[in-house]
């Protein structure tokens, strides 16, 4: 729990500290993973907060409208949010018996589909060549070359990684299911080379008291390596992987080696690469070129193409 996880958790009474306890433990023995426990745990308690009453069997399907409006709406949260406490409020209905509730009546908002930023193989380069530190160079190229989640790359132990075969093994990613990527040759260097500088202990990567290297420094130093870059595209170490699987697919690897180089439960989530890749889309011919082209076998004056400017001597 992070400090203000704890400031706020103080602000409910001691009834109410009960119910997140126990909300907590609940989602553990469900064996949710502890990323999507401290995300719902704390929109329960957020929830609790905005309710005030230890009285349970007064909340209602309003009482959730309510709180969408004045709070969820109100602070400027995400459609990601909201779906996300619809999902984590029947959980507390299932928890506390709440049968007043018309869980059905939950409805998650639809998200507008957005195609995810991809960057260019000259792009990759810069960013990489701009990130001087040989330890946050290593981190960045580990989740290009292998289409690693930044969570999975920060959870990433020495005994994961298996170099005679030139694979890591991640273990219980999203889902709970284990894969195996496939380490680069030429990243095996560089990351030979950070793994003799720095003598990780445990983790693959480590802050500066050992443990594991935080999500929060990752984004931090990516940024910086973007800025200096000069990368105009919003990037985020997600980016990096929407970027592994776009340029694997451009390369003519199959759609189904993809989808289990991600650990993508479903073919569907894998086929969004197909809206974002450039090779299929650079062999279409714009109909504007192909009635300028015909010019050749017709021969159309200057003056009567759509871009004449004029003469020029």
């Amino acid at each position: 729990m992070t400090k203000n996880q704890r400031k706020k958790s103080s602000l409910l009474t001691a009834s109410q500290r009960v119910i997140a306890r126990r909300y907590y433990e609940f989602l553990k023995g469900k064996r949710y993973s502890d990323q999507t426990i401290r995300v719902y745990g704390t929109m329960l308690v957020e929830f609790l907060l905005f309710y005030k009453s230890d009285y349970l069997l007064g909340i209602s399907n309003r009482t959730v409208q309510e709180f969408n409006e004045q709070v969820i709406v109100r602070k400027g949260l995400s459609v990601s949010y909201q779906r996300q406490f619809v999902g984590a409020f029947k959980l507390f209905c299932e928890l506390c018996n709440l049968d007043q509730i018309d869980r059905e009546a939950l409805e998650r908002p639809t998200i507008r589909k957005k195609l995810p930023v991809v960057l260019s193989n000259a792009e990759i380069l810069r960013l990489l060549r701009c990130t001087r530190n040989i330890k946050h160079r290593t981190m960045l190229a580990m989740i290009y070359s292998t289409g690693m989640r930044a969570g999975e790359l920060l959870n990433l132990k020495l005994a994961d990684v298996d170099f005679d075969r030139k694979q890591i093994h991640i273990k219980q990613a999203k889902g709970w299911k284990d894969r195996y990527v496939v380490l680069s040759d030429r990243f095996l260097l560089l990351f030979n080379n950070y793994l003799g500088t720095y003598e990780p202990k445990l983790f693959v990567f480590e802050g500066l008291k050992g443990g594991k290297y935080s999500a929060r420094s990752l984004a931090n130093f990516l940024q910086r390596s973007v800025e200096i870059a000069q990368i105009k595209k919003h990037v985020t170490p997600h980016t990096l992987r929407h970027t592994y699987a776009t340029h694997l697919l451009e390369n003519g690897i199959d759609l189904r080696y993809i989808q289990e180089l991600l650990g993508h439960s479903k073919p569907e989530t894998t086929m969004i690469y197909t809206h974002v890749t450039r090779k299929d889309l650079s062999r279409i011919k714009s109909p504007l070129d192909i009635i300028l082209d015909n010019k050749i076998e017709n021969p159309i004056p200057p003056s009567q193409l759509p871009f004449y400017t004029g003469d020029v001597d």
